[in-house]
C-alpha cells in the first residue's frame, strides 16, 4: 500500500501493546494480580465473542435471573483491562473477568479457569475495523478498511498485538483441563450446545439448574441474544446514568472518557457501541482479492500444522 497508512493508537504496556484509552494503572493491575480458587476468566483477542460470551457466563451463573440496571453489568462482568482491580474487587462472586490479555502475559493459576473463544481471522478484521471507527479512544473514526487491513496484516500495529501470535498463544493450552474453548463460528451455529457444555465446565450446580428448569435455559440464550445485548449496553456509558447508579464513577471509565475527549473526536462516549450482529462471513464484502490473498498466505504460515488450518478453511 502506498502512502501513509493510518493507525488505531495503542501504547506498550510491560511490553504488551493496549488500546491508548486504557488507563496504563487499570492494566499494570491486571498483570500483577494473582488468581484465587473459583476466578474465572474470559478471554479472546477483541472482536472474537468477548462481550457475547461474558453475557452467556453471567447468565449461567445467575441460573437464568435477568440483571435489573444496565450498569450492573460494569460490576457483574467487568472488563478488568479497562477497570484493574476495581473491577475484580466489586464483582459479586460467582462471576467471570473479562481480559484481552496475550496468555502468556495473563494471570494464570491451575486453580482459577479460562475461557477462550476463537473467530476466524478476516470476520474479526471487519469487525475490529467498525469498532475502532465508532470508539472514539482509537483515534480511527475516519480511517479507512485499506488502512485497517494493512495494520491488521502487519499484527505489531495492533493494539493486544498480531491476532495469530494471540491465538498460537493459547492453542496449545485449548484441551487443558481448566481450560473451556469454543469458536464464535460453534456459538453462531449452535448457541445451545454451547451454553450446556460451559455450564458443565462451570459447576455441577449450573448445568443441574438447567437440567431441572427448562426456562433457566432459554433465560440464558435470550439474555445472549443480539437484540437484548444491544439495548443493554447501550445504557452503559451513560455518564449520567452511572453517576446515579454509583458513589463514583469507575476510574477506568473516567480515563477512557476524558482520553476520547481530549481527541476532539466528532464522537462522544455515549455513542459508543459494543454490541454488533456479526455475521459469519461478512469480510466478503470488505476484502478485495489481493487483500485475500495476502491474509491467507499469513494465515496458512502462522497456522502451519494446527487444527485452526481445519476451523477455518482457506477461501
Amino acid at each position: 500500500m502506498k502512502g501513509r497508512i493510518k493507525r488505531v493508537l495503542r501504547r506498550h504496556i510491560n511490553g504488551i501493546p493496549v488500546p491508548k484509552f486504557l488507563a496504563p494503572k487499570c492494566v499494570k493491575e491486571v498483570l500483577e494480580y494473582k488468581p484465587i480458587p473459583g476466578d474465572v476468566f474470559i478471554h479472546t483477542y477483541p472482536k472474537c465473542a468477548s462481550n457475547w460470551m461474558q453475557n452467556i457466563a453471567l447468565y449461567i451463573f445467575r441460573k437464568g435471573r435477568e440483571v435489573e440496571k444496565s450498569t450492573d453489568f460494569l460490576k457483574l462482568i467487568p472488563f478488568i483491562d479497562m477497570l484493574g482491580m476495581e473491577g475484580m474487587t466489586n464483582m459479586p462472586r460467582p462471576g467471570a473477568f473479562k481480559t484481552q490479555i496475550p496468555y502468556s502475559y495473563m494471570p494464570y493459576s491451575m486453580d482459577a479457569k479460562y475461557i477462550f473463544v476463537a473467530r476466524n481471522p478476516k470476520d474479526c478484521c471487519v469487525s475490529f475495523f467498525h469498532h475502532a471507527r465508532r470508539q472514539p479512544g482509537f483515534g480511527f473514526w475516519d480511517g479507512e478498511f485499506n488502512d485497517f487491513f494493512e495494520c491488521f496484516i502487519e499484527g505489531d500495529n495492533m493494539p493486544y498485538g498480531d491476532y495469530f501470535d494471540h491465538l498460537l498463544d493459547w492453542y496449545p493450552h485449548r484441551r487443558d483441563p481448566n481450560v473451556f474453548y469454543t469458536k464464535y463460528e460453534d456459538m453462531k451455529k449452535d448457541i445451545k450446545n454451547v451454553v450446556l457444555n460451559l455450564a458443565k465446565f462451570l459447576g455441577k450446580e449450573y448445568i443441574e439448574a438447567i437440567e431441572k428448569d427448562n426456562s433457566v435455559l432459554y433465560n440464558i440464550i435470550e439474555y445472549s441474544g443480539f437484540e437484548y445485548m444491544k439495548n443493554k449496553y447501550e445504557a452503559i456509558f451513560d455518564m449520567d446514568r452511572l453517576q446515579k447508579d454509583f458513589e463514583q464513577v469507575p476510574y477506568g471509565l473516567q480515563y477512557m472518557k476524558e482520553f476520547a475527549q481530549s481527541l476532539n473526536s466528532p464522537r462522544s462516549l455515549s455513542e459508543v457501541q459494543y454490541v454488533y450482529k456479526g455475521n459469519v462471513g461478512s469480510w466478503k464484502n470488505h476484502f478485495s482479492a489481493e487483500q485475500n490473498e495476502r491474509l491467507n498466505k499469513k494465515f496458512l504460515d502462522k497456522m502451519k500444522g494446527t487444527e485452526v488450518l481445519q476451523w477455518y478453511p482457506v477461501e
